[in-house]
């Protein structure tokens, strides 16, 4: 296979444009109007790929993986076998590792135009690759379904080995606009009656608690700022998925609105649980059209298998076998409310 350069490709459906890297299949930009008609870039991101390629900012806008979020001490055993994987944030694994699914090429398989344009990328993940176990096969395909919606299918098959696979789709969202400031205003509503409480270092305990009563209760609308001193840096908890009203197989997760722009985005997904994260850790980085990005300047909607879940045997498990297929999608439906 031909090494392929990182690019930047275009989806656009005449209401809707999205611009998306083979580089961690990131979205770096997506544009919609508001209220008014006027168009915003929603996503945090860079305007070329370097500063993507030499990890200015945090996984802003790319798919994670080959295990998206934390697990503990780098260290899981599968069929008697001990795997250590790279300490990249200390003292755990995060993200898949040094060099994860975010920050590799993938394949340009197929890129359509027209009314429902799409595009799907393709990676090949080797045995060993990271520490993890057995050769993957990936794909990602992003697909504009309407004028206002945005679906994303990611698949993996375990081609020789069972192994853990979790992808997550990392963007930072901001609805009001890439650069309008912080998030805090905006209202956030989760269909998660339950989280999954942390140890010091970000690690679930294996708990699953009950959010009433908790800053951690999204299950009503409720601006994001209005309990987040109660919860240290900010929020960056898995949220553990109720099965309520779904749409084309999928669950409702979360829904965010911005009262300035009356931009709405419901999330849709398969996945049990949700990493709702509010840039705590984003500290002054340049971005788009030199605008500086601080804390609290987008929000993540990561759907993923809980974090450590191959550590923690009450967890839903992320492991698949030999031929067997992971799949996970997430629909992004966007409105004016």
């Amino acid at each position: 296979m031909a090494d392929q350069k990182p690019q930047i490709f275009e989806l656009n459906n005449g209401t809707m444009q999205v611009k998306i890297t083979n580089l961690g299949c990131t979205i770096t930009s997506l544009s919609l109007p508001d209220k008014n008609g006027n168009l915003a870039d929603v996503v945090l991101g860079f305007d070329s790929v370097e500063p993507y390629l030499n990890r200015v900012a945090p996984y802003f806008g790319a798919i994670v993986g080959r295990v998206a979020n934390r697990i503990k001490d780098g260290k899981f055993t599968l069929n008697g076998v001990d795997y250590t994987l790279p300490v990249n944030r200390p003292p755990n694994s995060l993200h898949g590792g040094h060099k994860g699914f975010d920050i590799v090429v993938w394949e340009v398989a197929e890129y359509k135009k027209g009314e429902k344009p799409s595009i799907t990328f393709k990676y090949h993940s080797r045995d060993g690759e990271e520490g993890y176990p057995g050769d993957l096969s990936v794909t990602a395909t992003y697909t504009l379904t309407s004028s206002m919606t945005m679906r994303l299918d990611m698949e993996a098959v375990a081609e020789n080995k069972a192994t853990p696979v979790s992808l997550a789709q990392h963007t930072y969202w901001n609805l009001a606009g890439h650069n309008s400031g912080n998030i805090l205003d905006q209202s956030a509503q989760i269909w998660g009656s339950h989280v999954t409480p942390v140890d010091q270092n970000i690690v679930p305990t294996g708990e699953i608690m009950p959010v009433k009563g908790t800053p951690f209760d999204f299950t009503t609308e409720k601006k994001v700022g209005a309990s987040i001193h109660e919860v240290g840096l900010g929020y960056d908890h898995n949220y553990v998925l109720d099965c309520g009203e779904e749409k084309e197989g999928l669950k409702h997760a979360a829904k965010v609105k911005d009262p300035s722009s009356s931009r709405v985005l419901d999330l849709w997904t398969n996945t049990p649980g949700m990493q709702f994260y509010t840039a705590n850790y984003v500290n002054g980085i340049v971005g788009k059209g030199g605008a500086v990005y601080g804390k609290h300047s987008g929000l993540c909607l990561e759907t993923q298998g809980f974090p450590n879940a191959v550590n923690q045997p009450n967890f839903p498990s992320v492991v698949i076998q030999p031929g067997e297929k992971y799949e996970h999608t997430m629909l992004f439906e966007f409105s004016i409310e």
